[in-house]
């Protein structure tokens, strides 16, 4: 039997999966990321951990699943973390500097203030703010001495989480990244789709301490998977990328969530989108040409559920949100989750959570329904500046992701946005879409067999347009307060 090993390389989580001619699970494995939150506001995680995980999933993936000739790896990955190691032994200078951490603020200001902010929006695609990498590695130059003095001398790498994987899968032999990755650097120019000579100036580094971009489903040379074969990697996009691929989206018109520890929408546009202060634009992929699209990126989602839930300690988390989905309503209580500030739509790094409308009679529960509430709420804000940003009526989203298990969730989605959302039943699809990127570069699959309607379930707004409007009002108060107060 055949089969393409897709790496899923998460923020919480690395999944292998086996994905048979069929666009079937043959087999699939799971390692749990640590993530480490050191001062107020700065998240990290081991690069090693990333690249042991990874090897581990691969090895019960394989282990587990029956015996299968492997004919390519696709890799999805957490996209705006920075890696940084030694070119001469890939030996990591630091540890990775999640797309959460916040560290970079104070360059975001300067830059902004020095009227920096318009210029490189329009250039990247990208508002200023700390998710993206470009602010971080200026910020690695200025504190840390010693990678200060090796990258002068051209002795260091920065990449992404894929770039790194790659370089590690190949021994070191190849330093790559593909254009959906690159153009979520702030480093990448969209109009001429490679790196941007002056960001690299503002940020003090030059295009040879950064990957290579290649295609998203070039050749990114061979691993070595332990079985006996080399086999070539053939697929790589960042992960919302490849959920959007993995839901079979080809043209403009839909939108697709993907609900994981924060969340990101993304839309195809038919060339480089029109800017939009709100949202940011991006490359979708490059298979057999470059596909843009607008993107929203929600800072926090599900792990606002979780943290909700703990600080209120209502339990064991599912247990928890099952209560939460049960009550009838919301009691008036909005839990606006800027713990690390707020993203698209408003993008305020220096933002606050908060929770408005409490009484006497707050219940856990209602704590932990307003976590859930508010991610619904924030994937419709920026549904909405993606309609008014591309002038199109956007009729369906497509939903992906652990948090759309929550049938209540999903259909409280469709009555806020007043749109039917089709939810996914594949729980992998970044993977599956890794997956699909492969297997179209090696001729696997001639298009990929995508996901059909056979494979998602559709939620169809019940919430009369009032009554989504009222709510709506009620959390967007709740989202100004947070926006002005800190």
């Amino acid at each position: 039997m055949t089969s393409i090993l897709a790496i899923d390389a998460g923020t919480t989580n690395i999944k292998a999966l086996l994905i048979g001619p069929a666009g079937n699970v043959i087999s699939k494995a799971n390692y749990a990321l640590g993530i480490n939150y050191p001062q107020p506001g700065w998240v990290e995680q081991s690069p090693n951990e990333l690249w042991n995980g990874t090897r581990e999933a691969i090895r019960s993936c394989l282990q587990n699943g029956p015996q299968v000739r492997v004919l390519a790896i696709g890799i999805s990955n957490q996209r705006e973390t920075l890696v940084c190691w030694r070119r001469r032994d890939g030996c990591p200078l630091y540890p990775a500097i999640v797309w959460q951490c916040r560290r970079s603020t104070d360059i975001c200001d300067e830059w902004k203030a020095a009227g920096l902010a318009r210029a490189i929006q329009r250039k990247t695609g990208l508002q200023v703010d700390p998710l993206f990498p470009a602010t971080k590695i200026v910020w690695l130059l200025r504190n840390q001495p010693e990678i200060r003095t090796l990258a002068s001398r051209g002795e260091v790498c920065f990449g992404t989480v894929d770039s790194w994987l790659i370089w590690n899968f190949t021994g070191g032999k190849v330093f790559a990244t593909d254009g959906s990755n690159a153009s979520r650097t702030q480093l990448f120019n969209l109009e001429n789709a490679s790196w941007d000579k002056d960001q690299l100036a503002l940020c003090g580094i030059s295009a040879q301490d950064l990957p290579t971009i290649f295609p998203s489903n070039a050749s990114y040379g061979e691993a070595d998977l332990g079985t006996g074969q080399n086999v070539p990697i053939r697929g790589v996009l960042g992960d919302s990328h490849a959920a959007l691929l993995g839901h079979g989206v080809a043209e403009a018109g839909i939108v697709k969530a993907t609900y994981g520890t924060g969340s990101s929408l993304m839309t195809l546009t038919p060339d480089v989108p029109a800017e939009d202060r709100r949202i940011s634009r991006t490359v979708a992929w490059q298979l057999d040409r470059i596909r843009y699209a607008y993107e929203g990126n929600i800072t926090v989602t599900g792990s606002g559920v979780a943290w909700a839930s703990e600080f209120v300690g209502a339990g064991e988390l599912e247990s928890a949100v099952s209560r939460a989905n049960s009550l009838k309503n919301n009691q008036g209580v909005y839990f606006v989750p800027a713990l690390a500030g707020l993203g698209a739509p408003y993008w305020n790094d220096r933002a606050r959570g908060a929770i408005v409308g409490l009484s006497f009679a707050t219940t856990k529960e209602q704590l932990v329904r307003a976590a859930v509430e508010a991610i619904a709420f924030q994937i419709a804000d920026v549904f909405r500046a993606m309609e008014e940003a591309s002038k199109t009526r956007l009729n369906f989203l497509f939903a992906d992701g652990g948090a759309t298990r929550n049938d209540w969730l999903m259909q409280f989605q469709a009555d806020v946005l007043q749109r039917p959302v089709r939810r996914s039943r594949v729980p992998e699809l970044s993977g599956f879409g890794a997956a699909v990127a492969a297997g179209q570069g090696l001729g696997f699959w001639s298009s990929g067999p995508g996901t059909t309607e056979t494979q998602s379930d559709l939620f169809a707004p019940k919430m009369s347009e009032a009554e989504a409007a009222e709510v709506i009002a009620e959390w967007q108060k709740a989202v100004e307060w947070a926006n002005t107060h800190y």
